[in-house]
Order: structure tokens, then sequence, then C-alpha cells
């Protein structure tokens, strides 16, 4: 790789300083803080730090960090791959990541969907991998049809190879004016924010997988890859089981579109498949905790659509704790709450928490879904007698219940 100009070696010696005290202190992990610092150093770092790596941007509503870190496990097998691992997803955090990992030469960046433009013409990535869009923190990202333009008008023009959903009409129509597209029959379960032709306006028709405007000549392209049950049809027609430890149908997607990643960096199913099977949490997530004769298993939901995710891999047969926030990284507004349909809880053990409990609990009260209200988390968990259970949290609800544990899980 090309040597750094001595400003950003500078730079980036001093945000990896920063991110190290962060950690050392217990501040925090130093993701963000030492990105920060070395921007403040040298604005144009993030492009410098990117220059001569071949690196793939990982975007979507849901699912980011877990492709992220199936991508990211995928590549080991071709070489050191810098990623930033626990979510800190704005360039501040893509800086510390490529400083930490001054010379793995393949990058696998997670990028929130509304700095997908700007991090993608900074870096030049060659390869960008797009999931899925639904409504998430609209206090902050605004319409998600506006994000699916910005994706168009950043992928026009420029040599990207993009890996997208062709299920999701909305990804389908950002990602179509790339110059190669490589589509993945990934599956959508959350369709209610794709029922209007993002191109025209008009109606779309769905038969099974397949969807097409009534208005306009905008349809679902067919795709390379298909996610077939627990197996992915690659575009030579072979069936690859996933046989993945992460739980639900979302996983194996999310499985789908790494291999079709790792095959644009040249690596093969054969190889890669191992290498996704040994991934068993990200960052917390699916992780199981133990405390006094309790095990719960960790969930993270923080919109519509990932809860009915998390429904799809949580127990039925066991307690659950939901727990809920409204902090900044979760979005002020927890009107979504309504869009999630709670029905599915019937007859199970339902325990809430959170700062926002009681939005949930009135959201339950009106779905019929009896519930037991607590001021905290560990209040809840101490309420419920020894043995397995389910905890299904949005962000920063999920990041304060990691740490009730006083571990890095």
């Amino acid at each position: 790789m090309t040597q750094l100009p001595l400003r950003a070696q500078l730079a980036s010696a001093l945000g990896r300083t920063a991110a190290t005290l962060s950690r050392v202190t217990g501040r925090g992990d130093g993701s963000v803080i030492g990105g920060r610092v070395g921007l403040v150093l040298e604005p144009d770092l993030l492009r410098q730090l990117a220059r001569d790596r071949k690196l793939v941007l990982v975007s979507a509503t849901n699912g980011k960090t877990t492709t992220t870190r199936l991508i990211t496990s995928a590549l080991t097998e071709l070489g050191e791959v810098a990623t930033n691992a626990f979510g800190a997803n704005m360039p501040a955090g893509h800086v510390s990541a490529l400083s930490a990992h001054k010379s793995a030469p393949y990058g696998v960046l997670e990028v929130d969907e509304k700095y997908l433009p700007e991090v993608l013409e900074t870096t030049g990535a060659g390869v960008v991998c797009l999931m899925n869009l639904s409504r998430d923190q609209m206090d902050r990202a605004a319409e998600i049809w506006l994000l699916a333009q910005k994706w168009r008008r950043a992928l026009s023009g420029k040599p990207t190879h993009v890996i997208a959903n062709c299920d999701d009409p909305l990804v389908t129509w950002g990602a179509s004016t790339a110059a190669k597209v490589t589509w993945v029959a990934g599956g959508q379960r959350w369709k209610e924010d794709s029922w209007s032709c993002p191109e025209c306006g008009g109606p779309l028709d769905r038969k099974g997988a397949d969807w097409a405007c009534r208005e306009c000549t905008f349809h679902r392209p067919e795709p390379h890859w298909v996610l077939d049950d627990d197996a992915v049809i690659d575009p030579r027609g072979h069936r690859w089981v996933l046989d993945l430890q992460l739980p639900g149908l979302a996983n194996r997607s999310n499985g789908a579109m790494a291999l079709a990643v790792g095959e644009a960096f040249g690596l093969h199913v054969q190889s890669a498949l191992p290498r996704l099977r040994e991934v068993t949490s990200v960052a917390g997530r699916y992780t199981t905790v133990e405390r006094d004769g309790r095990a719960a298993r960790l969930l993270l939901s923080k919109n519509p659509a990932g809860w009915l995710e998390a429904f799809d891999v949580s127990d039925p047969s066991l307690p659950i704790i939901l727990s809920v926030n409204a902090q900044g990284p979760d979005g002020r507004d927890t009107s979504w709450l309504w869009d999630v349909d709670y029905r599915i809880l019937r007859g199970r053990p339902v325990h809430v928490t959170g700062e926002r409990r009681l939005d949930l609990a009135l959201r339950l009260d009106v779905a019929e879904v009896p519930f037991q209200l607590y001021d905290s988390f560990a209040q809840a968990f101490d309420a419920l007698p020894p043995g397995r259970l389910d905890v299904i949290a949005n962000y920063t609800a999920f990041q304060q219940i990691r740490s009730e544990f006083g571990r890095a899980v």
C-alpha cells in the first residue's frame, strides 16, 4: 500500500492513541473518538486511508452489522480485513477502523444509509452491498424513498459493483443506476414500505416473490443468487446449504448477501461458507447471558421490520422481556410501535421495561397482550423464575442491558 503523507500519518496515530485512551479509561470502545480526532487533524483522512484498498460498503436499515461481520469473516480467507465491527457506521468510525488496520488490503465498512453517498464518494469503494430499506428513525433519516433516491444518484456513473436484494423494490430502484449489479433474491418479510412504485408512484402487484409496477416498466430483476429456505443457489445453479450458527430467515438472507459479495472479490462459495459458519454472535446479538439461574438470549430490534425478524427468532414457549428507549441513537419518535403486530406474543409471559415502557405498554394493551410492567431491566429479570428467556430491546436499551451483565458480550 502507498505510504500515507506525514500529516495523515500523524492524524492516524493520534486518533489511535485517543481510541486506546478511551478504552483504557472505560469511556467507550474507541471506535468513534479515534476517528473524530483524526478527522479534525486531517479532514481528508478517510480518503487517504481508503486508497489502494479493496473495499466493500454495507448498507441497509436492518442487518448491516451482522452482514458486515459475515462478509469480514469470509474475506479473511483472502487476507487481513479492516472493519468497523462494533457498528460505528459514520465517517469517524470508518477512519478508526481503517487506522486500526493500516496494512489490511481489504476493508468491510458498515455504512449508515444516509451517509452512503458521502462515504462512497470519499472512499471510491469497488463493491457496495445493499439489503433492505424500511422506516427507521424518521426524525433523523426522513422518508426512505428519499434515501433510495440518494443511492441512485450516488451510484450513477460510478464503476462500483453493487450486490443488491432484488426482492426489495426500494433497494432495486436505488441500485439500478449502478454500472454493474449482482441481484440476490434475499427475501423481504416486511412489505409495508413498498406497496407503491418508487419510479412512477403506481401500485406494485405482487405474486409470490415476484413484483412489478402496474403502470410502468419497473419490475423485479431476474436474480443471480437465490435464497432457497436453508440454502443458497449460486449463479451456476449449484445449491449450497448455509448451516449458519446465527438463527432465523433474516440471517440466512444476510449469509446469501455475504456469499455474493465474497464472489465479487474472487472468493468461491466453498471457501467462504466455513468462514460464515464460524460466526456465533455479532456485537452481543444472539448471545445468551446467565445470572442467578436465568439464561437470557439477547435480540436487537429497532424498527417494525426488525421486530418482525426478532419474533421469527424468538422461542414462543419462553417468557420474554421487551425494552424500548427513545434516545438519540434510537430516534426520539416511538410512533413506529403502532406498526408492529404484537398479537404474536399472546399466550406468553410478557415483561415490559425501558425508558419508554409506558408507550410500549399502551401498544400492548391495545393489541390485547397481557404484560407486567417494571421500572428497570434488573427488576424484570429478577422477577422471572430460573430458566431460559428471550429479550428484545432497541439500540440503547440493548447496550444498557449488555452493560448490566458487566461483560463485552
